[in-house]
């Protein structure tokens, strides 16, 4: 993972927030909010003031567009190497992003100029929002299942500073002008072999009827985020579905080993702590990713366990679940088992994804290279 070299600060970020809307309405409530979400700093592509800026969504897209192509190879690479595969083994690149658009997408840009087979399979995820990083790996774990010994790539290129818009002064838009941050993010998903969380039963659910509750509208100006103050409360009815998911694979919720959850915000992480009875330190990677980066969207997840990884604690067959939540409302969930490849390389850092056997679910397949 990698986020961008320029950083605004929680107290920055409440100055220009009072200084850009100043006498609106709103802005009173949405200070104590943003106060509230524990965010440290943010990363973002440009300095502050540029940020602050609007060009006009046609020139917001070519800065994400060349941003994208800027900042994307560099870390694919590290992914690559971290899971001991190069371009030519990669047989799917699934690309993230919700803050920009590019058609074709950056895979066919990324399939020409770093060397990956002509052959290689694209899949751009784009209206998933911050559920999109859990989406892609759950895909290519289906992709692995159905493919065996396939590996696949996932990129996830998040540069929220771009859909800024200084005249949204609702609730929703001000709490997520001190949220959101900018990140990219790769991972591998190796068919066979790896060191990390071998990937063993998924599902996707989405709460009936909230659709509207985060959502885009897309206007001459580019793209608006809209958020409900419903937002928070999901957890609640998402804290049993995710409570199923491991019962049907056999295993307590409240007793694994590891949690890898969307850091959407402060609440979410501590409603979801509390609705399946796991203590909040539990949830430590994600509320490091919050504190240090803010939401970074589809590039939550694979921070987080990136973060895993380089902490060291897990041992073979410690069990743990991936969650990514966003419009739908939406979860993406999967859970796995920490598994050791002796044969990998000292240093290196993959998650593992598990390919079913004829008769069940084995840790066969590799690994998530962060």
């Amino acid at each position: 993972m990698s986020v961008p070299e320029f950083v605004i600060t929680m107290e920055q970020t409440l100055e220009f927030a009072e200084r850009m809307h100043a006498g609106k309405p709103q802005l009173g409530l949405a200070l104590r909010l943003i106060r509230n979400t524990g965010v440290r700093k943010r990363h973002l592509v440009q300095p502050i003031e540029k940020a602050l800026h609007h060009p006009g969504f046609e020139e917001r897209n070519r800065i994400y567009e060349a941003e994208a192509k800027k900042r994307c190879p560099e870390v694919i690479d590290r992914a690559l190497a971290n899971a001991g595969v190069t371009a030519t083994d990669i047989d799917l690149i699934i690309y993230v992003s919700c803050t920009g658009f590019m058609m074709p997408s950056l895979t066919a840009w990324l399939i020409n100029e770093m060397g990956f087979r002509s052959d290689t399979r694209q899949l751009p995820i784009a209206q998933l929002g911050c559920a999109a990083g859990g989406a892609a790996i759950n895909r290519a774990h289906d992709f692995c299942t159905a493919y065996p010994g396939s590996n696949v790539l996932i990129v996830s290129c998040e540069l929220c500073s771009l859909c800024y818009q200084p005249s949204d002064d609702n609730i929703g838009a001000l709490l997520s002008d001190g949220l959101f941050g900018d990140a990219v993010a790769a991972a591998v998903v190796r068919g066979e072999g790896g060191t990390g969380i071998a990937l063993e039963r998924n599902a996707s659910y989405l709460i009936p009827h909230t659709e509207d509750w985060i959502s885009y509208a897309v206007r001459s100006s580019g793209f608006h985020f809209q958020l409900d103050r419903r937002v928070p409360g999901t957890m609640e009815p998402m804290a049993p579905v995710l409570r199923e998911l491991a019962t049907r694979h056999g295993w307590d919720a409240a007793n694994l080993d590891f949690y890898v959850i969307h850091a959407g915000g402060p609440r979410i992480l501590d409603d979801l702590a509390k609705f399946l009875a796991v203590d909040r330190t539990m949830f430590r990677h994600s509320w490091a990713t919050l504190t240090e980066h803010g939401n970074i969207a589809s590039a939550v997840v694979l921070d987080a366990v990136r973060r895993l990884f380089e902490e060291g604690s897990m041992t073979p067959g410690a069990t743990g679940v991936i969650a990514g939540f966003g419009p739908g409302i939406t979860a993406e969930m999967v859970v796995g088992t920490w598994t050791v490849d002796p044969l990998l390389p000292v240093g290196r850092i993959p998650i593992s994804a598990s390919v079913p056997g004829p008769a069940e679910l084995a840790p066969v397949a590799g690994a998530v290279a962060v």
